[in-house]
């Protein structure tokens, strides 16, 4: 979904913790294995306002959408066709090559507003998997494990962490973990997760000592598993990370590689439209011109 370039926004630090606008951000490229958050909304879609992402692709990640409103339909070059909403787990495995779009669904398309809000999140695949196949894996919100803890309702979206393992396990070792404080409660890491991890903060706010970061904002800990943050009542937190990967990974618009010359490939590959296409689509967007400073 990403067709824009990234822009950084207030980055600074809390004690053991790191605090940015979403993934990357120049202190921080990647935690475990992601790479990149995409925040959808919340916004208003409808009566001839639609989303309608073009036919664009990827290469050496999974992109992990998940949805809090509102519905997308997901198809791209495997074939796959899939509605996914509130809840669920989209999960595309790019490999050495895939395209897709995303659009509002036709039952959505009949002059009602409603609200879209989600993220789309980047996980690198690593190395030795990055020239597999593509395939794309859809988990419904009935298959997600929940569990209740310390007041804190915790749905294991990828991962394991908890002790609870999803069905979706990615290819390296790595969580996602969505989490709604049902009153104001301490949530200590402590033997729950395994790596480095993050938080960004759906809505509501977090307290770390005196200080309090609200919606939109992002934690890294500097001390991964090792912590704990204040969560307000009613406060939605998304936590994700894991193990960190051997290699330096490299992100050029739509594509993640540990080859720079394997960046350059697919950008020729996709200008000359050498990627295989989404059945029965023929729309194109083009690479971005990236302006110099």
């Amino acid at each position: 979904m990403n067709n824009k370039l990234l822009i950084n926004e207030r980055q600074s630090n809390l004690g053991n913790f790191m605090v940015g606008r979403l993934l990357p951000f120049k202190k921080k490229r990647q935690v475990g294995p992601f790479t990149f958050i995409d925040h959808m909304g919340p916004s208003e879609i409808g009566n001839g306002n639609y989303l309608d992402v073009d036919q664009h692709p990827h290469i050496g990640l999974s992109t992990l959408t998940y949805l809090f409103k509102g519905e997308i339909e997901h198809r791209d070059s495997t074939g796959s066709i899939q509605i996914i909403s509130p809840g669920d787990v989209g999960f595309m495995t790019a490999g050495k090559g895939v395209t897709h779009t995303e659009r509002t669904p036709k039952n959505k398309r009949n002059g009602e507003v409603f609200t879209m809000h989600g993220y789309q999140i980047w996980v690198v695949i690593p190395k030795q998997l990055s020239e597999m196949d593509p395939e794309f894996t859809f988990i419904p919100k009935t298959n997600i494990p929940v569990l209740t803890q310390n007041d804190l309702t915790i749905k294991v979206v990828a991962g394991e962490a908890f002790s609870v393992k999803s069905p979706l396990t990615g290819l390296s070792p790595l969580f996602m973990v969505d989490i709604k404080a049902n009153n104001e409660t301490t949530l200590d890491l402590k033997n729950k997760i395994k790596g480095e991890v993050a938080f960004v903060i759906v809505n509501g706010s977090v307290k770390i000592g005196d200080d309090c970061v609200e919606e939109g904002q992002m934690l890294i800990s500097n001390t991964n598993e090792q912590c704990e943050i204040c969560l307000t009542k009613n406060t939605q937190i998304l936590l994700f990370g894991g193990e960190p990967l051997d290699q330096e990974y490299y992100l050029s618009w739509n594509f993640v590689s540990n080859s720079k010359e394997r960046l350059k490939k697919a950008k020729e590959d996709w200008d000359n439209k050498l990627f295989p296409k989404v059945p029965g689509d023929e729309t194109y967007i083009p690479f971005p011109i990236l302006k110099k400073n």
